[in-house]
Order: structure tokens, then sequence, then C-alpha cells
């Protein structure tokens, strides 16, 4: 039996957002599975992106990396590539080429963790755009081997109430925050 990877619409189904803005924000994603022949397409004003908070469930920390073009530590992750419809596919494979970390699972579910609309600055000949980006939590059992993509995409391991005062993007806290209660809460 060959299996199928989930559609954005699959993993939607079980998605349950956390407040009205999230509501809003999946809402939107909706539409555009409703209206667009290819969600991922990037020349649309609003495109899918998968990203990821990346774990070590064992320091109890997680991973942000430096993005130059934004100014600020965000989360890893990006655009499909042609023929990917997978979201986590997207976030794993995102997550492995900016971190050169093989081991990427998700953790603890392999569903989003949030799910937000993100707008995203002009810069050269790309217009002013918004992602619609499905966020996972993916762990690793080997942080030590943590290296950037290339130079200036500093990666940086932080206790997740540090990476909540570092990260610039209210988006992102927002993330991050999530897994307050969850995984990392101290009993």
């Amino acid at each position: 039996m060959i299996s199928r990877s989930p559609s954005v619409t699959d993993v939607l189904a079980s998605h349950r957002p956390a407040d009205g803005r999230e509501r809003a924000d999946v809402a939107r994603l909706r539409a555009l599975l409703a209206s667009a022949a290819d969600p991922w397409d990037r020349s649309l004003p609003l495109h899918l992106t998968a990203s990821a908070v990346i774990v070590d469930p064992v320091g109890g920390r997680v991973l942000l990396r430096w993005h130059r073009r934004h100014g600020s530590w965000l989360l890893v992750g990006g655009h499909g590539d042609p023929g990917e419809s997978d979201p986590l596919g997207v976030a794993l494979r995102e997550g492995r080429e900016e971190t050169g970390l093989e081991d990427l699972a998700p953790w603890p579910a392999a569903r989003p963790a949030h799910v937000v609309v993100v707008p995203v600055p002009a810069a050269g000949d790309e217009p002013a755009h918004e992602h619609a980006d499905l966020r996972f939590v993916l762990a690793t059992g080997a942080p030590d081997t943590v290296r950037p993509e290339r130079p200036g995409a500093e990666l940086r391991w932080l206790a997740p109430e540090e990476a909540v005062r570092l990260a610039a993007e209210e988006n992102v806290r927002e993330t991050l925050s999530r897994l307050d209660g969850g995984p990392f809460s101290r009993t």
C-alpha cells in the first residue's frame, strides 16, 4: 500500500485555534486553499510556508535562528519546494537544511502548534506579501551537532523564557509561549 503525505487540509482538520486571532488566520488559510491552484506559489500575495520550533527535550532548550533580512531571531522554516505539499515535510526539510540537525522528528506529536499569517516586508524585487505559516515543534537528540547553513545565520540554544525575551516578533513570542504548560513546564 502506498502512503500519501497529509495535505494542508488534513493537517488543519485536527488543529484547534487557541484564540480569535488564530481562528481568523486559519479562516484566511482555508480561503487560500479553496481559491488557489497551488497555495505554496510564492507569487501569491498570501502563500503557505511551514516552520518549526526546534527543541532539545533533555536540555529543556529551544533553538532560534538569526535572520539578517528581518534583523531578528526567528524560527527555522520557509517555503515549499516545487512539488511539496506536506507542511510537516517542509518544516522538517527546512529545519535540517538550516541547522544541520539530521535527526529532527515531530514532538510531542505531528500537528501544528500554531497557525499564523505573518506580514513580510518588501525587499529588492520582492513586493510585500504575507505567509500563512504552519508551525510545528521538532525535537533533536543531538543538539551539539547543530551548525548554521551559512555565515551570518547564527543559531542559538536558549531556555524557552530567554527565547521569548529575545524574539522581537510578537508572532514568534506567541508560538514560543505555547511551550509553556507543555513539554517544558516545570512541575
